[in-house]
């Protein structure tokens, strides 16, 4: 029987490659951290857009559509928050 230390640790390699486990899709916590940038850059370009039509350097249509994407933002994360405070009172209520 012919084992080479080069080949017992190729098959070694391949056998561990082959059983790691998956990195993980998304974790939520980068979510979270996603959605949160996202948020906040979508009320950071309102704002600028807003200045800018203040001193007349964009058009009221640049305008009103950042203030409805900034509009959309903040609703959608009110919706989340209230989901998120209706999920904790619901664990609240259960029986211990």
């Amino acid at each position: 029987m012919d084992i080479r230390t080069s080949l017992a640790t190729q098959s070694y390699s391949q056998a561990r490659s082959a059983a790691a486990p998956e990195p993980a899709a998304d974790s939520a916590e980068a979510m979270i951290g996603r959605a949160v940038g996202n948020f906040a850059e979508t009320l950071a370009q309102g704002e600028q857009t807003a200045r800018a039509a203040m001193t007349g350097n964009a058009d009221p249509h640049a305008l009103v559509q950042a203030l409805a994407s900034s509009q959309l933002a903040v609703e959608t994360v009110a919706t989340v928050r209230d989901k998120v405070v209706e999920a904790y009172q619901e664990i609240l209520r259960m029986p211990v």
